[in-house]
């Protein structure tokens, strides 16, 4: 067999293998966690392979007895304020250092920089003890503002490279027309920087959402409790109920994914855009 066609056969076989090979490695985690939480014999199920069955009965043991629903809505609440609040502070701000001069400007940009490198744990007690000077600990409002925190460096650094592809002459064109500041931003500006808004949204919606130290640390009250805490109770001191583990973590991965999946295309040519203008 010549040298060409035995490289031309090697490439057509070696890429699929690749690819199969990563998906495997990527998806394996996700069939176990599943798998998992429908055997009904989970907890001796050991190496097993195949589940030994199908049943609800740990998703139903999640609900009633873990009162997960009210983790999964504590969950909700506090992701989707993350995002709005995140996205519409981020995009104002990246659109004061993109597009206006004032002093300090490149040392807000370092300062805002230097915060996104800082290790989460080393942020929690000073974050505790200022939550707690507010009278805001077991707070959804007060977690809410902590992962706005922690998503805005993120979003800003990202929205500004947005910010800065768009042209001023649309900008000064649309003023011309009789737009305000205003109108402009409205109609001109956020259409064009809307790729970008969507990705740093799902970074802050999944920051938010599978966040533990935090809300672990300034909850008190169980019913305040997010899902990413919510799955900690079935780890007991000697034993592990991994059949609600798996099913609480099933539902905690669900909308994550339902979300990614509706706004996947947008996420992908924001993305794509960030890395050639950005």
């Amino acid at each position: 067999m010549p040298a060409t066609t035995r490289s031309s056969l090697g490439s057509k076989v070696g890429l699929p293998a690749a690819v199969a090979a990563l998906l495997i490695f990527a998806l394996f985690p996700i069939y176990w966690m599943v798998s998992t939480a429908l055997d009904p014999s989970a907890q001796s199920r050991g190496a097993d392979l195949l589940p030994g069955g199908v049943t609800f009965d740990h998703f139903s043991t999640v609900f009633e007895r873990g009162n997960f629903g009210t983790y999964l809505v504590n969950s909700a609440i506090i992701g989707l304020g993350t995002v709005v609040v995140s996205a519409a502070l981020a995009l104002f701000a990246a659109v004061a250092v993109a597009r206006f001069k004032f002093k300090f400007r490149t040392s807000v940009l370092v300062m805002v920089l230097i915060v996104q490198m800082v290790p989460l744990e080393a942020l929690v007690i000073p974050l505790f003890i200022q939550m707690r000077d507010y009278d805001m600990l077991n707070s959804l409002l007060g977690l809410t503002i902590v992962y706005t925190a922690l998503s805005l460096p993120f979003a800003i650094w990202t929205l500004r490279g947005f910010v800065q592809t768009v042209p001023k002459d649309i900008e000064e064109a649309a003023y011309i027309d009789g737009c305000s500041w205003w109108r402009m931003f409205r109609s001109v500006l956020l259409p064009l920087v809307a790729p970008g808004l969507v990705a740093t949204s799902i970074f802050a919606f999944i920051t938010a959402w599978n966040e533990f130290v935090f809300a672990y640390t300034f909850m008190k009250s169980s019913d305040k409790y997010t899902a990413a805490v919510g799955i900690f109770q079935f780890f007991g001191e000697n034993t592990t109920s991994w059949g609600p583990v798996m099913a609480s973590s099933t539902l905690v991965t669900v909308p994550v994914l339902i979300f990614f999946v509706a706004v996947q295309h947008r996420l992908a040519s924001g993305l794509a855009a960030g890395a050639v203008k950005g």
